[in-house]
Parts: structure tokens; C-alpha cells; sequence
């Protein structure tokens, strides 16, 4: 093996992947019981926690494709969770907020969430999980053409 290649074990992307198994494993277990997705879950946290908002705002805030959020958006309708209408003051823009059904949900879930990462949070420590999350969002943040 060349010496310019990384091992898989110091890989970012492949320690991200892992990483992110370690973590929604136990998230996705949970909501399976509860009929949703993790991508569901994501938007209606977005949409609890961030009030009513245009699809673009919610797939970017959720971390997902547009063409998937569509679906998405549709299937959390059908279920009751969302409402979407026409903006009123833009009749071309949608606006989708989360419904008192959908509120319920996250509310009886929340706590089994919480507690599952804070599970993470006791196996790294604290002051490390803190430090975790700021170097994700500097990552998340910095602009690969700046360098």
C-alpha cells in the first residue's frame, strides 16, 4: 500500500459514516416503532423547533435533496403531521408547518431522543461532545473555495 493513502481508519468521510451509524442506529430503532423516518423526524423537528417555512428552507435546514423532501412532505401530509398552504402574499410559494398531531409526536419521543444522545454524550464526555459539535458546525461552515 502506498504511504500517500490514508488508512480507512483515518479517513474523515469513513469516520463520519461510522459515526453517524453509531448514532442514528439506536434513532432509527426508535422512530421504526413510531412509523417514520429519520428524514421525516428531521423535518418535523425543523418544523417544530423553526416554526412554518418555505420547502427550500426546510431542506436545507434538514439536510436533504429537494426532489426527496417533496416525498417526504407528502407521506408527513398523509399522516396528519403537516400542513402545507399558499403563501399569501406569494401565491407560487408553499408554506409547510407542523401540525398539533405532529407536535405530539415529537413530544412523545423527545425525551427517548434525548436520552439516546446523551448516551453519546457520557460515552465521549461532555467538554468532547461540546468540542464534537463546534468542529462539525466550523466544518459545515467553511467555504472549500476560501482555501
Amino acid at each position: 500500500m502506498s504511504k500517500s493513502r490514508l488508512r480507512t481508519s483515518r479517513s474523515l468521510p469513513i469516520a463520519l459514516l461510522r459515526a453517524r451509524e453509531r448514532v442514528m442506529g439506536p434513532i432509527r430503532e426508535m422512530l421504526s416503532g413510531v412509523g417514520i423516518t429519520e428524514q421525516q423526524w428531521r423535518v418535523l423537528r425543523v418544523l417544530e423547533e423553526e416554526g412554518p417555512m418555505e420547502p427550500t428552507r426546510i431542506s436545507e435546514k434538514a439536510c436533504l435533496l429537494l426532489p426527496s423532501l417533496t416525498r417526504i412532505l407528502q407521506k408527513l401530509q398523509d399522516k396528519g403531521f403537516i400542513d402545507r398552504r399558499r403563501d399569501e402574499v406569494d401565491r407560487r410559494k408553499q408554506i409547510v408547518q407542523i401540525t398539533v398531531l405532529g407536535t405530539a409526536l415529537i413530544e412523545e419521543h423527545l425525551t427517548t431522543s434525548l436520552a439516546l444522545l446523551e448516551n453519546v454524550r457520557e460515552q465521549i464526555g461532555s467538554d468532547r461532545y461540546e468540542m464534537l459539535l463546534d468542529l462539525l458546525n466550523e466544518l459545515d461552515k467553511t467555504d472549500p473555495s476560501e482555501r
